[in-house]
């Protein structure tokens, strides 16, 4: 049994597919319990009783997690702290995902996983309380640390820019933040082979992997990059990459601050699993057409 936390979420509804060749898997949502609640979590977990855990639940809400930090705290901290207690007394297998929100932001080298982390908001915060635990249970989990997640279905950057791209002829976005993004079917895919290997006990694989795209980019130019690649692809669009102007975050105020420097290495994690991942651009143009298919269908 594979426990799923989070189904629901982007990345938690891609492993419900991704992961079924490794298993039979549960997917927990909302409606199967609270799960910023410890009775309710302990309860699922003595139900189910699961070889391996998922931990795909967060609190994502990076703005309102300035002012709703004690949901946030249960959620990103309190829940991945329960699941690794439960794990290390029952013998399981945990995975539990990151962010790149729990470093400072600072310079515009990529972030190595030794790095020292400095979280800039509640958000980020709670997320490295939550890695913290994590490792602290000493069970050998697996942390994949990502960045600007996105996909076809659910609320995203992506979404969000082609909803607008339909409506309007010129939008702003903030262009000196740098990151890569990442589809949620790649890191559910990664997290299979990852949890493969783990599981057949071929490799030891356990601690924080950094898990993105390669290459990098800015949120304007990631914006640009979606209205082109949809305008390729016939999606009837109000304007074009042309009419996305750069502004700098100075000028996109919000409640919680942003890390500048968001870029992830992913050396770790390639030359463990032996992979190659893909440049970012191409991501797209894949995450896209399923997009595209997804609507037609």
């Amino acid at each position: 049994m594979i426990l799923v936390t989070g189904s629901d979420g982007q990345v938690g509804y891609a492993l419900l597919k991704t992961l079924a060749p490794l298993g039979a898997v549960k997917g927990l949502t909302r409606a199967d319990g609270d799960l910023s609640n410890a009775e309710d979590v302990e309860a699922l977990l003595d139900k189910y009783q699961p070889r391996c855990i998922v931990n795909a639940a967060a609190y994502t809400g990076v703005d309102q997690a300035e002012s709703h930090s004690e949901t946030a705290h249960a959620l990103n901290a309190q829940l991945p702290a329960q699941l690794a207690a439960w794990a290390k007394e029952n013998g399981a297998t945990l995975v539990h995902y990151s962010t790149d929100y729990v470093y400072d932001g600072s310079g515009d080298e990529p972030w190595q996983e030794d790095a020292p982390t400095g979280p800039l908001s509640v958000y980020g915060k709670t997320k490295l309380a939550g890695d913290e635990a994590v490792l602290a249970a000493g069970i050998g989990a697996i942390i994949f640390r990502t960045s600007w997640v996105y996909g076809a279905r659910g609320r995203n950057f992506m979404l969000t820019m082609l909803k607008l791209g339909s409506e309007r002829d010129q939008l702003s976005v903030v262009s000196d933040q740098w990151g890569t993004p990442t589809p949620a079917w790649l890191i559910a895919e990664v997290t299979a082979i990852a949890l493969r290997e783990k599981l057949s006990k071929s490799q030891s694989l356990e601690g924080v992997y950094h898990l993105t795209c390669r290459g990098e980019t800015t949120w304007c130019d990631f914006s640009r990059a979606i209205i082109s690649a949809a305008g390729d692809l016939g999606v009837p669009l109000n304007m074009s990459a042309e009419q996305v102007r750069p502004i700098p975050t100075a000028e996109y105020p919000a409640p919680a601050p942003r890390p500048l420097n968001s870029r992830l290495s992913v050396t770790r994690v390639e030359q463990a699993l032996g992979l190659e991942l893909p440049d970012w651009r191409y991501a797209l143009q894949l995450t896209l057409r399923d997009w595209v298919e997804f609507r037609t269908n």
